[in-house]
């Protein structure tokens, strides 16, 4: 029975991201493995392996998890290993040199590079000569975006070949608008005013996502809509500190800090708008899911935003900068049901066009038949 390997950093990526496509292979007749750190129980998957990855390039943990890819690739002779994220992009690949060798086809999909346009020049010193020197040991790179499609293929990344992908996907069945008795019923349940005006926001409490961003525009708002009220998800390092901030601007009781959550299908619906305010992005699933909840966007211009947020049709895209007029494309919205409908309907029915799971499914069943071929007929010279 032939083997694919995906490899990732944490389980969980898996978990949010790929069981779909890991449940296609199983239905093909393939055996799945999973390598990563974590010891979340994953279906689809016959095998999985809790390695000592880390995030963090410069933990030592991160040579015992090379070799210990190293010995699980020898061991199991894969057909094509598939890696995620950049330290399992990395240790994946040169755990795999030896196997590609043999036939192993290995597959990179980078969720957004570190380097993008914008980004600092210490980002490109570090991630660039990484990601190209390491392209030379990938039979395809699979990009998310048209940025980072152009980067690679404008500098020549040496892979066997570059291709764009709509992302992860979306389940538009379960990202869904609720309808006017939907939402009302949604908003009685977790206890939220009829007339509140909700804005939503899922991320990680961390530097990139700049949730303070949020909080200061709450704060110039507040006077013309005290009936706005900002929900966010997500836990962080940065957390405590957007916490205090809030106070400090006086704006904690329109801010509700909702933790970690299960329920974002249910929470996305109930909502007015989707902001985003985070610096960097690769395709973003929180935009995506937004708006397959059929909610206009309002964010930060980035690459992953702008590949998404089509301006004054599905949304708006604002600079990172310019928290005066993120304010005021927010009260346009608050003051305008009409538009917010309109661009919500156009949102969704962009992502049932290109990013739902139907159509990523489709992409990625093409790719991956390229590769499931016996090696006999389709061995590249190794790199």
């Amino acid at each position: 029975m032939p083997k694919i390997l995906y490899c990732a950093t944490v389980d969980y990526h898996f978990s949010a991201f790929h069981l779909p496509y890991m449940k296609w292979f199983k239905e093909q007749g393939w055996e799945v493995h999973v390598a990563a750190a974590g010891k979340t129980t994953l279906p689809f998957t016959d095998r999985k392996f809790n390695i000592t990855i880390q995030r963090s390039p410069f933990k030592t943990d991160n040579l015992r998890a090379y070799r210990e890819l190293k010995a699980i690739i020898q061991e199991n002779d894969y057909q094509i290993i598939h890696c995620h994220t950049p330290l399992g992009g990395v240790l994946a690949r040169l755990a795999a040199r030896e196997a590609r060798k043999r036939g192993t086809k290995v597959l990179y999909t980078a969720h957004g590079f570190h380097f993008c346009k914008g980004s600092s020049s210490v980002n490109w010193a570090v991630y660039y000569p990484i990601e190209r020197f390491l392209s030379r040991y990938t039979d395809c790179l699979i990009t998310i975006n048209d940025e980072d499609y152009l980067l690679a293929t404008n500098h020549k990344f040496n892979a066997g070949e570059i291709k764009q992908i709509h992302g992860v996907g979306v389940d538009t069945e379960r990202f869904k608008p609720a309808g006017l008795k939907g939402k009302e019923e949604l908003r009685n349940m977790y206890g939220y005013d009829p007339e509140a005006f909700l804005m939503f926001y899922a991320a990680e409490f961390n530097k990139n996502k700049n949730q303070q961003h949020l909080l200061k525009m709450l704060a110039m708002i507040k006077d013309e809509l005290p009936e706005a009220r900002l929900l966010l998800a997500g836990e962080g390092s940065s957390l405590e500190e957007c916490k205090q901030l809030a106070d400090r601007l006086g704006v904690s009781g329109m801010v509700d800090f909702l933790g970690l959550r299960k329920d974002i299908d249910r929470l996305l619906p109930m909502c007015d708008v989707s902001v985003a305010s985070s610096f960097r992005e690769g395709l973003p699933v929180n935009v995506m899911e937004a708006m397959a909840s059929g909610l206009p966007v309002a964010a930060i211009d980035n690459r992953g935003h702008k590949e998404l947020i089509q301006p004054n049709k599905n949304g708006f895209l604002t600079d990172k900068d310019n928290v005066e007029l993120f304010a005021n494309k927010i009260l346009l919205l608050a003051k305008n049901k009409e538009l917010r409908n309109n661009l919500g309907t156009n949102g969704r029915t962009l992502i049932k066009s290109k990013y739902s799971v139907h159509r990523v499914l489709e992409e990625k069943a093409q790719l991956y038949t390229k590769f499931m071929s016996s090696r006999e007929a389709s061995q590249w010279e190794a790199r």
